[in-house]
Formats: structure tokens, C-alpha cells, sequence
């Protein structure tokens, strides 16, 4: 009997198709049957991240990749611009500065989105800046940053001196981030959000003007050595031994948002399901905290929040809380993934009926 529905922004829900695909007896990876499966998962995740660029798979959570971004790109005392707005803004920061690379940044208040012509005054003012990194969605506050519109900047300033890093982990498959079409250079997601996967892979592609300076970078790597795995990936295995079972689930979630749902209704079905929960959630008189809300999740102020998340999964609907200082102040609901509009009319349903106990 189930007990509960996830509706937390990571791990997000399993469609039962993908799970019956992950529960089938193993197989090799040094295979032609998995690298038949690979090379599919392959052209796909370029579809997904709008790239003609080869799309990295790791056997590792989103974080993984993130590190993966500032190693294989990057030197030590590299000058880089971290927008940090919230945990995983930071989380840029604490990685760019464990490998000992020159962090500025632009803070942002939690719940607000960065101003684009904040950026440009920052690479005005900062001389060389090699790297500027920012979430898509900023998953701790639910808000959207414009992507487009800082690539824009970086590239009027900078030309093509500057790296733009986009952490699309609760980005890609939600909403349009176009990697190629807005000259973003390094894209990474994880597979427990929009995939619909559980935690495990993450995904991380790179431009020409990125693949570069890969050649010079000298940031100590091993097993998240993009340039070994463009090679391995390139014939269909991986460099190390990959998560075989979460790879088959991709290529079964992946069929479902490229060639069964499509891409932009994907998108579409996103922005509709936050319309409808944000509607019920204005009607019962709360706040939604992110000014400039993401389509992926919906965070919204309350309060004694920890206790009515707690009656929320007792009544089988499990959300999230806020991190850091939003802790208690805030909760977390997702509509990224595998979510129909009934799903949101239940939350919704049952955070009033929370709220009105």
C-alpha cells in the first residue's frame, strides 16, 4: 500500500514504467546491448540540453557534476563569478574555493533573482574574470534566474574570454535553457528532477570555447575527468563502471519527454501545473517567497512550517522544508517530472486542509 506521494523538489516521483526498465536483470557494460542503450541516451541528452554537443554522463549526484565543471575548465588562482542567491549558489562558491580558484560574488537576496546589469558592473569592475556560474533554478528559494539574459551580458562584455557555468539541475526538462542558442558553455543537470529518475546520474556538456580550456587546466582529476569520458562515451561505455540500471531508466524517461511528450509540452505542462497550485495557494491567503517563482517548485511562506510539513506526509503528501535561515519559514512543493494537474489539485488540497486544522 502506498504510503505517499513525493512532491519534493528532488527525488521527485518514478513514473512505473521507468521502474519496471530499472528492475530488469543487469547487464554488462562492456556490451554491445548497453551500448545501444548508451548511444540512444546519447543523441537524446543532446535534445534535451539543445546542444550538438556530446553530453557527459556520470554515475554520481548533480554535485559530482558541478565539481566536474570548475576541475576540468579551470586552474588554480582562476578569477571567477559566482552568483550565489541561495544553498546551491553557494555550493559554486565552497567548490570554486576547495580548488583554489580567485571567487568573487554577487549576493543575492534569497528569493530574489540576479539583475543582469549587476553582472555586467561586476565584470566591469573585476579585470579578468575567466568563469561566471549560476543556478537556472536556485532550488532553495524556487527561483529562476535569467540565464538568457546574463549569457547576453557575458558575451557583450566579455566575448568569448568568460565561461558561463549553468547549474541546470532543477532547470533542464522543466523549462527552455537553449545551450547552444544562448552560448551557455557548460550545462550540467542530475537525474532525480525533471528525468524522473531516482538519484545517481549526472549529466554535463561543454562548447568548443569550454573543450579549450579544458586543454590548459591544471585542477587535479580523476574519476571526473570529462576529457577520458568524451573518449570512452565517444564508443558507447564509460570511463569507469556506470550506474547500468539508472542508464536503461534514462533511456525509458527520455523516450517520454523527447519522443512521446516532446520537449516544449513538457515545458508547457510545467507551467501550468505551478499555475495551478500557486492559484490554490494564493486563494488560502499565503505568500509565495521567490519573487521571480521557477516553474519547478513552489515555495511558499508559512508559518510553524516544520510542523505542518510533518502533518502534510502524514496525510501522504511529503514536501519539502527550507535550508539554512529559511528553515521553519518556508515549504518546498515540486511539479517537475512526472506530475498531472490532479497531483496539484491534491497537495493543494491537502496544505489547506493543514492549514485550516
Amino acid at each position: 500500500m502506498k504510503k505517499f506521494t513525493l512532491f519534493t523538489p528532488g527525488p521527485a516521483e518514478v513514473p512505473p514504467r521507468v521502474l519496471k526498465v530499472m528492475s530488469e536483470p543487469i547487464i554488462h557494460h562492456r556490451s554491445q546491448d548497453f551500448r545501444e542503450i548508451f548511444f540512444e541516451v546519447r543523441d537524446k541528452l543532446k535534445k534535451l540540453f539543445k546542444t550538438k554537443q556530446d553530453v557527459i554522463v556520470f554515475a554520481s549526484s548533480g554535485t559530482g557534476a558541478m565539481e566536474a565543471a570548475v576541475v576540468n575548465f579551470f586552474s588554480k588562482g582562476s578569477k571567477v563569478l559566482v552568483i550565489n542567491g541561495g544553498k546551491f549558489g553557494e555550493r559554486w562558491s565552497l567548490i570554486c574555493k576547495a580548488y583554489g580558484l580567485d571567487v568573487r560574488e554577487i549576493s543575492v537576496p534569497w528569493g530574489e533573482a540576479v539583475d543582469p546589469s549587476d553582472v555586467a558592473k561586476h565584470l566591469d569592475k573585476n579585470g579578468k574574470i575567466e568563469g561566471v556560474f549560476i543556478q537556472g533554478c536556485e532550488t532553495s528559494t524556487g527561483v529562476e534566474h535569467p540565464v538568457k539574459e546574463v549569457a547576453k551580458v557575458i558575451r557583450e562584455k566579455r566575448g568569448d574570454d568568460t565561461l558561463f557555468v549553468v547549474d541546470g539541475i532543477t532547470a533542464v526538462g522543466v523549462f527552455d535553457i537553449d545551450m547552444d542558442g544562448w552560448d551557455i558553455d557548460i550545462l550540467l543537470t542530475g537525474s532525480q528532477k525533471a528525468l524522473m529518475l531516482p538519484p545517481g546520474l549526472a549529466m554535463i556538456s561543454a562548447s568548443p570555447r569550454a573543450i579549450k580550456c579544458m586543454e590548459k587546466s591544471d585542477l587535479p582529476k580523476f574519476y571526473f575527468n570529462i576529457k577520458k569520458e568524451m573518449k570512452a562515451q565517444s564508443e558507447g561505455e564509460t570511463a569507469w563502471t556506470p550506474a547500468i540500471s539508472l542508464i536503461k531508466g534514462l533511456r525509458e524517461s527520455l523516450r517520454m519527454i523527447i519522443d512521446e511528450e516532446k520537449l516544449e509540452n513538457v515545458f508547457e505542462r510545467h507551467k501550468k501545473l505551478a499555475s495551478i497550485l500557486r492559484s490554490m495557494v494564493e486563494g488560502m491567503g499565503l505568500k509565495i517567497f521567490a519573487k521571480r517563482p521557477a516553474p519547478g517548485l513552489t515555495t511558499i511562506e508559512i508559518e510553524n512550517a516544520e510542523e505542518k510539513r510533518k502533518k502534510m506526509r502524514e496525510l501522504g503528501a511529503w514536501v519539502a522544508g527550507g535550508q539554512d535561515k529559511l528553515k521553519g519559514k518556508i515549504i518546498r512543493i515540486a511539479h517537475m517530472g512526472y506530475y498531472t494537474e490532479g497531483d496539484m489539485l491534491y497537495v493543494g488540497s491537502v496544505l489547506k486542509h493543514v492549514i485550516n486544522s
